[in-house]
């Protein structure tokens, strides 16, 4: 036998090996805790909804996923730290709109997220709320759109940033509203929902998480929610598309995990079954709730058509509005 032969024959060998043991290491998994990225400081409403899920699945799997904050650039430095971790399943991403959808369309990302993420399960969706300053005059959705409307550029909305999610769910609103209003950046949603509060600035579309105290206290008024359905958090807003001219307006921010590209699909169909499963349980459902966040499983075939449609929404309204973040 010649030395060629000797190595094809030895490279055989080594990858017969080799496949049992991959194959073992995916039916022990998880044999080990699991490391589980949330780029966002603690108490934010992906760090929170994350943390409810993998609570269960730890609990059901006995091996414990460990939630690690790595907040920064929008979410961008801890989505880029899974993009480039093993793709072992043992480091996974409490992925949000944010970093994975809106900001790879208006700046640089350090990561490709159809390259270098795959996804794994949806887990809810965050619904956006139509806030008025408490004077505003008016009382219901359709008397803000005729209000807004008749006084072009006299009114004023705050969002989280320009590019934000925020902002762009609510340039999809005034686009299909035919409204004209000036925007008001601010840097998070704390800060542009306080201009609202007093009055500063006339109204603000964000999440129910953020805004549901300040309405139900009385320091803004709520007029209506982004999802065509409505919410069952909050079952008393009216769907925003209902009014005419905005029919089909349907958006919120979903929460979900992802994980390294390459990760080998019996781990991705792991992790997606224990999250279908701790989704299904009355416990998490109640838990995600009390946080604002809709609970709304996707699996991950469903999960990927899903962030097909999301990232065409938000490139659609990008591009018409011509919106650019530096960096």
């Amino acid at each position: 036998m010649d030395r060629r032969s000797l190595l094809l024959g030895a490279s055989g060998l080594a990858a017969g090996l080799a496949a049992p043991a991959i194959v073992h290491a995916q039916a022990a998994y998880p044999a080990r805790p699991l490391r589980m990225i949330v780029p966002w400081p603690p108490g934010q409403a992906t760090d929170l909804m994350a943390r409810v899920t993998a609570t269960k699945i730890g609990e059901s799997w006995g091996q414990a996923i460990v939630p690690e904050n790595r907040a920064g650039a929008g979410g961008m430095i801890g989505t880029d730290l899974v993009a480039k971790a093993a793709p072992d399943g043992y480091t996974i991403l409490a992925a949000s709109t944010g970093p994975i959808t809106t900001a790879p369309l208006v700046q640089r990302t350090p990561y490709d997220v159809q390259r270098d993420l795959a996804p794994v399960a949806q887990i809810g969706i965050s619904p956006y709320v139509l806030i008025v300053r408490k004077d505003f005059p008016a009382q219901t959705a359709a008397e803000f759109v005729a209000k807004v409307r008749a006084e072009p550029g006299k009114y004023t909305y705050a969002t989280s940033g320009t590019g934000a999610a925020a902002h762009l769910i609510t340039l999809m609103f005034l686009t299909r509203a035919k409204l004209d209003a000036v925007h008001v950046p601010f840097q998070g949603s704390a800060p542009g929902l306080t201009a609202v509060t007093a009055g500063q600035v006339d109204f603000a579309i964000e999440t129910l998480v953020a805004t549901s105290a300040l309405f139900r206290q009385g320091a803004v008024r709520a007029l209506g929610v982004s999802l065509q359905n409505g919410t069952e958090l909050q079952p008393d807003l009216m769907p925003l598309a209902r009014l005419p001219g905005v029919e089909g307006y349907d958006v919120g921010a979903f929460g979900g995990y992802m994980v390294p590209a390459a990760t080998p699909r019996p781990i991705i169909e792991r992790l997606d079954a224990e999250t279908g499963k701790a989704m299904a349980t009355a416990e998490v459902k109640a838990r995600l709730a009390q946080i604002g966040f809709q609970p709304f499983y996707r699996n991950t075939a469903d999960f990927t058509a899903f962030l097909n449609r999301h990232r065409e929404e938000f490139r659609e309204v990008i591009q018409a509005n011509n919106i650019k973040v530096d960096g």
